[in-house]
């Protein structure tokens, strides 16, 4: 992994990418139009094109995993980057062009009062469009993870988030790479080691490449692996560096 100093600010962008050498450029160029002083890390997931070259030559520090290691890996990898050089902040924004950068600093403020805070598409006027069965899924999944965490949330399976430093030192301890772990999982952690999330309503836009997977099967499956994320963050011992017990 690239070892580079960063630059002396508390933010820190983390940003997993694997094949967005089409995008990953505009969305670390897009990021520090809004947040100049912060340091973005795009973590090459193994990429097989150009992804790392062009994301450092729009400014970003590079750190390239030695095989796929899908996002969760990727994130951790982003974690212990932010630990090793003092970052209290991280926020995580997909290289496919989906997060509107704008929303930045919101994600930023809130964290003055919560531990990790979500930018939640479903929350506001955001005209962001998924199938019904899938919005089905998402909504039954909002439901569960809300009863868990006892606050309202409407979108645990989105990647636009950002932490504190209790947050992020509990993460670069131990981060979930299994399916839907980054998201889901880790939120049944967060209430696990006694962090407060909260959400922020957030506006996305479409994918610029590639597709979602759809339709009624692919939903239903969706459901039932999130699910099982769910009881695998329940049941597992996770460490809790920043707190004295962990919520039960």
């Amino acid at each position: 992994m690239a070892d580079v100093a960063p630059r002396d600010e508390r933010v820190l962008v983390v940003v997993p990418a694997l094949d967005e050498e089409a995008t990953v450029a505009g969305v670390v160029s897009s990021v520090l139009a809004v947040l100049p002083r912060a340091v973005v890390l795009v973590v090459d997931d193994h990429s097989g094109d150009a992804t790392g070259s062009r994301a450092a030559a729009a400014g970003a520090v590079v750190a390239r995993t030695p095989f796929t290691m899908g996002v969760g890996g990727a994130m951790r990898t982003g974690y212990s980057y932010a630990v090793r050089h003092g970052f209290p902040v991280v926020v995580q924004v997909d290289g496919d062009g989906q997060h509107d950068p704008r929303h930045l600093p919101e994600l930023v403020a809130a964290l003055a009062d919560d531990d990790i805070v979500i930018g939640a598409r479903f929350a506001g006027d955001d005209p962001y469009a998924v199938g019904a069965a899938r919005r089905f899924a998402m909504a039954a999944l909002a439901r569960a993870l809300s009863r868990i965490l006892h606050t309202h949330l409407t979108d645990v399976t989105s990647g636009y988030r950002a932490l504190g430093p209790r947050a992020v030192r509990v993460f670069a301890e131990n981060y979930p790479a299994e399916y839907l772990g980054d998201t889901v999982e880790a939120l049944v952690i967060a209430r696990r080691c006694g962090l407060s999330v909260t959400q922020i309503p957030v506006r996305m836009t479409a994918r610029e490449h590639g597709r979602p997977s759809q339709g009624v099967v692919g939903s239903v499956v969706y459901l039932g692996r999130a699910l099982a994320a769910i009881g695998l963050g329940l049941v597992r011992r996770w460490p809790c560096p920043t707190t004295e017990e962990p919520a039960t």
